[in-house]
């Protein structure tokens, strides 16, 4: 039975994903654009099979505590669903060796739990073999990236063309860190493609909309709310900001259909009165994201790092209190640290290194859009959405850089925020010629 269940799912996948990859193979323009396909699906499947061959570390742990989950879905489905859905769960790994036996205790807002959830599920197919259910996480971010650069490049024709592409596949951090058995692989994933169908209805053809079917509206909705779930349990605290920021887009936008908000300050007012009624509105309906909460879980998360990281490459807040304006003072330095850190050469390890001249190439985008936005040519992406994305990509820079001094993971959960910083740095006129320069020629 197990067998043939999991032989039944990975057919449907296959019956699916085969079909849906020469779609867009036929739909993608000839020259980068299926090129783009091939290097994005590669790199991802490639790095995901390199980085769960032999499962380590975090993958290893997390795939084995999926494994008496699954079992009790075989053989206990009704225990299986209080298990699933408790507030509380224990999980007791017993080995051969006993000194190896551990319990592990998750609450229910644990994302590392509802991470073995998913993977408790992803082994009905995979027979709970490790580097399948990473290519499974693998394909997912992938397909969920391209969707948002197919849409971006459909809706933002004036856009320069490649940043999509560049920002959510080609980005060193992004298909590395996002994929396989990875946090980063569902968090990405969910947030690009929860992007794509919100940009789409919002910016895409209207008449498309009005004339889609009450089960292709009923399609959307359901799609938007699976991926916003997830995207919220994966991290919520780096999902509430994207997610605010779309609700904000969309109801400015919604504004705009009607004849109002057209003027840029307008937008600008509408979007932050927006963002700021959801933030009181949050406080209002649970303690989670209450002030005095966050505060205090940023300190927390902060100072925890701290005892592991004598004698290795970090940074440090001298006096960070759980005070809102502590926080507060800090979130600039914060910001800087996680787009510098670790400068080029200020580490040998060869992963930071590496890092360290990515940071090297962002620092040199930076600067071109901080020019060219002075010189009136920061580009042609809808300012509503623009002004969204660098609240949104401010936001979090600031969490990621209060919350992990350790400069590995930092650059490990920045791969949520790159993408979406990357593409807003490429849409100025100086990165559009740049990239045309490249081979990323406008369709």
């Amino acid at each position: 039975m197990k067998v043939a269940l999991a032989i039944l799912l990975n057919a449907a996948l296959l019956a699916g994903l085969l079909p849906w990859l020469l779609r867009q193979w036929r739909e993608a323009p000839a020259g980068w654009w299926r090129a783009a396909l091939v290097v994005g699906l590669g790199v991802r499947v490639a790095v995901g099979l390199a980085r769960n061959w032999h499962l380590q570390l975090d993958a290893e742990f997390m795939s084995d505590l999926s494994k008496p989950i699954t079992a009790q879905l075989w053989e206990h489905p009704g225990q299986a669903w209080q298990t699933l859905t408790q507030a509380v769960t224990l999980i007791h790994i017993a080995t051969p060796i006993r000194i190896n036996d551990y319990t592990a205790v998750y609450q229910g807002l644990s994302n590392t739990w509802f991470f073995i959830k998913i993977l408790a599920f992803l082994n009905l197919a995979s027979g709970g073999i490790g580097w399948l259910n990473g290519l499974y996480l693998s394909l997912f971010a992938f397909v969920s990236s391209w969707q948002l650069v197919r849409v971006l490049a459909r809706v933002f024709p004036n856009t320069p063309a490649g940043a999509g592409a560049v920002a959510f596949l080609l980005w060193p951090s992004v298909w590395f860190w996002a994929t396989g058995l990875s946090k980063e692989s569902l968090l990405v994933g969910s947030g690009a493609w929860l992007t794509a169908l919100v940009l789409e209805r919002l910016y895409g053809n209207p008449e498309a909309r009005t004339s889609s079917t009450w089960w292709g509206r009923a399609g959307w909705w359901l799609a938007v709310g699976v991926l916003a779930f997830v995207h919220f349990k994966m991290r919520y605290f780096f999902a509430a900001p994207l997610l605010a920021v779309l609700v904000g887009i969309a109801l400015v936008r919604g504004l705009q259909l009607h004849g109002l908000a057209r003027p840029r300050w307008a937008q600008a007012v509408a979007l932050l009165a927006v963002l700021s009624s959801g933030l009181w509105l949050a406080q209002q309906m649970s303690v989670a994201f209450s002030v005095n909460k966050f505060t205090n879980q940023v300190v927390r998360v902060y100072t925890s790092f701290l005892p592991n990281l004598v004698g290795r490459p970090h940074f440090e807040y001298s006096d960070l209190r759980p005070t809102l304006e502590s926080v507060l003072s800090y979130a600039p330095q914060a910001v800087a640290n996680t787009l510098t850190r670790p400068y080029l050469g200020e580490t040998r390890e060869p992963r930071l290194a590496a890092a360290g001249a990515e940071n090297l190439l962002l620092l040199v985008l930076l600067v071109a859009a901080a020019v060219s936005a002075v010189r009136g040519r920061a580009g042609r992406l809808p300012f509503v959405l623009g002004l969204g994305l660098v609240i949104f990509c401010l936001v979090l820079a600031a969490l990621m850089g209060l919350t992990t001094p350790n400069l590995g993971s930092l650059h490990r959960y920045r791969s949520d925020l790159m993408p979406y910083l990357v593409l807003l740095l490429l849409q100025n006129d100086y990165a559009a010629a740049a990239l045309r320069r490249l081979g990323f020629r406008d369709i």
